[in-house]
């Protein structure tokens, strides 16, 4: 078994850079892949999106990522050990904030990995024939509460099941075949859907740039809020694997195949279902699927499709619907992993904190189960509250001084870190206020107009600054204790090279 000794205690590492950045690249891939950036580009300008996506993964993506990987690897400690050893023991509670929001997401995430489940039994059963009524089968499923839930507790608890195992017997195991195979049949279900007779309209609209639209702020703004929610920089995901990466490693070679990774998975993702849709329906068709959100995308309108596509009833439908399952999984996973890290840190073995995070998270789902307002409300908060998370991994560099953050870069790269990374680090905050700025306008001006006010709209501004505000509070209150609790890591070792005191 591959480990390194750190101060008081043994950390298991990753076997190689291949595994990690397979490990890594699992974690960025998710839903968010599968039916949110088809809809996304197909709507906003095809190429011209994709441009613009391109310039967010250099702005946004890879800087922040990069920071992840130095706050992780340099701490051997998720997000509330790391932002304290960095910043100082004040400041412990940026990673709480960090931690809890990528944790609120995971509560409801585990629903949406139970219905890819529930579909991949569907379709391996053939229940997508011609002619099926798929609108009915999602409302009849999203409508009883017991399957639901069933599945609900079959995603976490088999992704407890993995992470209990650890690094080497679990996720490193299970996710260096996984994505692979996932990769696999995206491929697969791209080249079906791009040779399909009328195939190219759909690739046309999805591809071919309107160049014009890049002179619209909101394109970009979509853009960047795509990639943010796609690559996962800012969650505390890719810090938490960073934990276990090995010692030299390359900082910006490994986020950039991470990004790349995470946008090819989105593109072969998007060439199957606009190809599949276009080859198969009309325009019109499209621009209602493309507006019916991305359950409506996946579950009803693309599902439709199966039954008339040659080989899609018993081949076609179950690759999608696994690809489906397992890109859902993957980020499952990495998100259990992050709890149970900083679990882990305050003191409690993982053998005993998975049982109990298993069962929190399974409880903390049923809302988001059995309503999908309440699904809605916490995919809006938790998943705007992600930007919040960037800023707070800028700010960390800041803190520990970017131009000392760099030298640490550098020393770990074949390929110098050199201004740019920093130069964006510094600007990171002024990205941050246009981005939550246009969320927060769009709150109030799209979403939810005349109830902006209103804390039980799931939409609403008020509904998503209480509940940040709130989680920001306990953070606070409960700073000193997590400061002292969460175990010393390498950086506080007074002789280590990289020490950092944590006395500030």
């Amino acid at each position: 078994m591959a480990t390194e000794r750190s101060s008081s205690r043994t950390h298991e590492v990753f076997g190689s850079r291949f595994t990690f950045i397979a490990v890594a690249v699992g974690m960025a891939v998710g839903t968010g892949n599968m039916w949110r950036f088809p809809r996304e580009a197909g709507a906003w300008g095809g190429g011209a999106f994709l441009f613009a996506m391109v310039v967010a993964f250099l702005v946004w993506a890879i800087p922040i990522l990069m920071a992840e990987q130095l706050l992780g690897s340099r701490s051997r400690l998720g997000t509330i050990g790391a932002f304290r050893d960095f910043m100082g023991r004040k400041f412990a509670w940026m990673g709480g904030f960090m931690g809890f929001v990528t944790v609120g997401i995971m509560f409801y995430y585990s629903v949406v990995c139970g219905w890819a489940i529930r579909y991949f039994l569907h379709a391996v059963t053939g229940r997508f024939e011609t002619g099926a009524d798929t609108e009915g089968i999602w409302d009849n499923f999203t409508g009883t509460p017991w399957q639901t839930i069933l599945f609900h507790a079959i995603a976490i608890g088999s992704v407890g099941l993995i992470i209990y195992r650890g690094l080497k017997r679990g996720f490193e195991a299970i996710l260096k075949f996984a994505i692979p195979v996932l990769f696999v049949l995206l491929v697969v279900l791209a080249i079906r859907g791009m040779t399909l007779p009328g195939a190219s309209e759909g690739l046309r609209f999805l591809f071919v740039p309107d160049w014009s639209l890049l002179r619209d702020p909101e394109l970009w703004l979509r853009a960047f809020s795509q990639m943010a929610f796609s690559t996962g920089a800012g969650w505390g995901l890719y810090l938490t694997y960073s934990v276990y990466m090995r010692r030299r490693e390359d900082f910006a070679l490994n986020s950039t195949t991470l990004v790349a990774g995470d946008l090819l998975a989105a593109t072969l993702a998007g060439t199957a279902v606009m190809g599949t849709i276009f080859a198969l329906r009309t325009r019109e068709f499209a621009e209602e699927a493309l507006a019916a959100g991305n359950e409506g995308l996946a579950f009803i309108f693309f599902a439709e499709l199966f039954g008339e596509m040659p080989g899609g009833r018993w081949v076609f439908a179950p690759i999608f619907f696994l690809a489906l399952a397992l890109a859902a999984l993957s980020s499952l996973i990495a998100m259990m992993e992050l709890t149970t890290r900083n679990v882990e840190d305050l003191g409690l073995p993982r053998r005993r904190a998975v049982p109990w995070i298993v069962l929190v998270a399974f409880a903390a789902g049923i809302p988001s189960a059995i309503s999908l307002d309440f699904f809605a409300n916490q995919d809006f908060v938790w998943g705007v509250g992600l930007l919040i998370g960037g800023l707070f991994c800028a700010i960390a560099m800041m803190k520990f001084g970017v131009q000392r953050a760099r030298q640490e870069l550098d020393a770990d790269s074949d390929f110098p870190v050199t201004w740019w990374w920093t130069g964006l680090i510094r600007i990171f905050p002024l990205v941050f206020v246009i981005l939550l700025g246009w969320w927060i306008q769009q709150t109030v001006t799209v979403f939810a107009p005349d109830d902006w006010w209103n804390p039980f709209e799931p939409f609403s501004l008020a509904t998503m600054l209480i509940q940040w505000i709130i989680l920001a509070v306990v953070m606070l209150v409960l700073n000193g204790w997590l400061a002292r609790q969460v175990w010393s890591g390498p950086m506080t070792t007074p002789t280590g090279p990289g020490s950092v005191s944590t006395d500030e």
